[in-house]
């Protein structure tokens, strides 16, 4: 073989090796990108479970701390509304009971949450703290407002494309 053809069989086969590494690279490139999108998709998802959540839950543990003497059944229906389960059953089993000493009492509970934290979340159940912040008026306080400060725990599950309550309870 001549110098000028082993040469040239050299920069053929330099050429083939650079080809086969640059080939080599798109693919690892092109894994790494539908990798990559397929994690911001699934991060996506889960930004939205919690929204979903927090917002499940804070529209019940406000529907719960703002109760009204003179709209009781009102009051109670918000709350049923994003209840499930057995908290669902136990407040419908001791509505009558609330209602009469909500009347009773001139009750008034006002209040919002000031913050909330998902605690845990899957795709079909998840627990939330709230902090709330509000007031309490009835026969009691002379039927003046009277801060009351409520921090909640909240159990949920999903429920086709809702979540519902299953367990609230007060927390220190």
């Amino acid at each position: 073989m001549t110098p000028e053809a082993r040469t040239h069989t050299r920069l053929n086969l330099a050429l083939y090796v650079v080809v086969l590494l640059v080939a080599c690279a798109c693919v690892a490139g092109g894994v790494n990108v539908y990798r990559t999108h397929g994690q911001r998709a699934d991060a996506a998802v889960e930004q939205e479970r919690y929204g979903d959540v927090l917002a499940a839950a804070e529209t019940e543990a406000e529907a719960f701390i703002n109760i009204r003497y003179d709209d009781a059944e009102g009051s109670i229906d918000k709350v049923a509304r994003g209840a499930t389960g057995q908290f669902r059953k136990q407040y419908d089993t001791s509505t009558k009971d609330v209602v009469k000493v909500l009347r009773q009492n001139r009750s008034v509970m006002d209040g919002k949450v000031v913050w909330a934290g998902v605690v845990d979340v899957d795709q079909d159940s998840a627990t939330v703290i709230a902090a709330t912040s509000g007031t309490v008026a009835n026969v009691q306080t002379g039927n003046k407002p009277v801060a009351r400060n409520f921090r909640l725990k909240l159990d949920l599950v999903r429920s086709g494309d809702r979540w519902l309550t299953t367990n609230l309870e007060f927390v220190g």
